[in-house]
């Protein structure tokens, strides 16, 4: 690693402090530094620093599988929900709800539907026992399409309680309510990663295509069918516990190589410190906005990302 790499690091974990430092001290409550950690607020310290963590984990995540599915799929715009797994845990959840179950079974029928949706994309797409690339994005599109619509409707027919609920989910929260949920999301997503990393030099030679890396020694067709096993474990084990989250997973991996390079060995890393702070910063801005009320993390990251990617795009149509 040369020095110049070794800089942007240091910088961008630095900037991770900063952002992990604001979610502590910044909240729908304003409290003084001194006032926070005292003992009659320990409470709001300890939820604070669980919403850390959560955001940190989510936003690692996510910006993984979105490289994974831009390296495997060759595609810029591909992104975590992009095999139907957003749509599908949201419809588990909307389904779940609207039959009156425990909201402490939500998480679980989001993780089963995005788990159904993902394998309905999978079944679908599959070629002569091959996964093609082309095939499995337009199952995607098609199943979140159709899923969607469902949803729509289940929204259209519920109550206005369980509606503004609902809404709330699909837009992203990163309020904590299950401790051993966030405990378990966390050990998948961490374990996710890992092996993701282990695979950074397959994903090399994947990303310059799929001929290059069979002459590499690859065994392509392998590599991608337990890539995109963790993609979809990860991204509705994410889901299950914090909602639907755009954009991070198709901005951050974008920005990170245009700072660190195409090499997946450094990529890895750098996106997921590069994701947590720009997901904690928005979700520092999402609670103080319009304090003490809250507003849902995926709207701010659509608001921010959105014109961050048109501006990515923009510079790689000029190149």
């Amino acid at each position: 690693m040369d020095k110049i790499l070794k800089r942007k690091i240091i910088l961008l974990s630095a900037i991770l402090v900063l952002a992990v430092i604001l979610g502590i001290l910044k909240g729908s409550v304003n409290l003084s530094f001194s006032e926070l950690f005292s003992k009659e607020n320990r409470q709001i310290l300890n939820l604070r620093f669980v919403r850390v963590i959560l955001a940190i984990v989510a936003a690692s995540g996510l910006s993984i599988c979105g490289i994974v599915l831009q390296a495997i799929l060759r595609n810029p715009l591909a992104e975590p929900y992009l095999l139907g797994t957003s749509s599908g845990a949201g419809l588990g959840a909307v389904i779940a709800l609207t039959l009156g179950v425990a909201v402490t079974y939500i998480p679980f029928a989001a993780f089963i539907g995005a788990i159904l949706s993902t394998l309905l994309v999978y079944s679908i797409s599959r070629e002569r026992g091959k996964i093609g690339v082309q095939s499995l994005i337009l199952s995607g599109v098609i199943v979140s399409i159709a899923f969607s619509a469902i949803i729509l409707f289940l929204l259209s027919t519920s109550e206005r309680q369980t509606l503004h609920g609902i809404s709330w989910w699909l837009w992203g929260n990163l309020e904590v309510f299950d401790y051993k949920l966030l405990l378990i999301v966390s050990v998948i997503v961490a374990l996710g990663i890992f092996t993701v990393y282990l695979f950074s030099q397959d994903l090399n030679a994947i990303s310059i295509g799929e001929e290059e890396a069979i002459h590499l020694g690859v065994n392509v067709e392998l590599v991608k069918k337990i890539l995109l096993f963790l993609v979809s474990l990860i991204t509705a084990a994410i889901i299950s516990v914090c909602g639907i989250i755009g954009f991070v997973g198709l901005i951050i991996p974008h920005i990170s190589r245009l700072v660190i390079g195409p090499n997946h060995k450094f990529l890895i890393p750098v996106s997921c410190i590069l994701s947590s702070a720009f997901m904690l910063l928005c979700d520092s801005f999402a609670r103080t906005l319009f304090s003490p009320s809250e507003i849902p993390i995926g709207v701010i990251t659509a608001i921010v990302g959105a014109p961050i990617f048109i501006i990515l795009l923009k510079k790689s149509e000029a190149r």
